[in-house]
């Protein structure tokens, strides 16, 4: 009888030491999934904050200035539910003006526009890898989250469901091709 009780012991412990494992696997993926909101929130800001001040700058023409402008605001100034939305049009307006590579040499040949095609071209670059490291996280929490043992045993406690930043994230071709 001794002995079933210690084998009894002994899975319990067994299994106690997986799921606590599985939890900490889930808490750092959770970890994982908020530093890389952060670095894209960064990367989105950025973005943003350059294509204002290439639009403030006075190297596009008066109307891609304030379109590219009114895009970029609303971008930074977005709710939560509506960054998406607003984050994809910005990426419309950017195609939308930076679509040819005359538009971009055009930037380039005005005073002080060499480092801001620069800046923004890093820019467009960087969010879309940015969003992929973001997705990827949320990916692996929710593919974990699915298992039956984490959701028996509520392993993931109240932490909520991790949700992908789904956006048009196309750089222009002129800007993506730029080094």
């Amino acid at each position: 009888m001794t002995s079933t009780l210690i084998w009894i012991a002994v899975a319990l412990v067994a299994i106690g030491l997986y799921l606590s494992w599985t939890a900490g696997r889930l808490d750092r993926l959770h970890a994982r999934i908020d530093a890389a909101r952060a670095a894209l929130d960064a990367q989105l800001l950025r973005r943003a904050s350059v294509a204002q001040e290439l639009a403030t700058s006075g190297v596009l023409d008066p109307a891609a200035s304030i379109v590219l402008y009114e895009a970029a605001h609303a971008a930074r100034q977005a709710e939560e539910e509506h960054r998406e939305v607003a984050e994809s049009d910005l990426s419309e307006t950017l195609r939308a003006i930076f679509g040819e590579a005359q538009q971009v040499e055009a930037v380039r040949e005005a005073p002080g526009g060499d480092d801001a095609a620069r800046e923004l071209a890093q820019a467009v670059r960087r969010v879309p890898m940015a969003r992929r490291f973001h997705n990827d996280a949320v990916r692996a929490a929710r593919a974990l989250r699915r298992h039956r043992k984490v959701r028996w045993f509520r392993l993931a406690g109240h932490a909520p469901f991790p949700m992908a930043f789904e956006m048009d994230d196309e750089p222009p071709a002129a800007l993506a091709d730029r080094s």
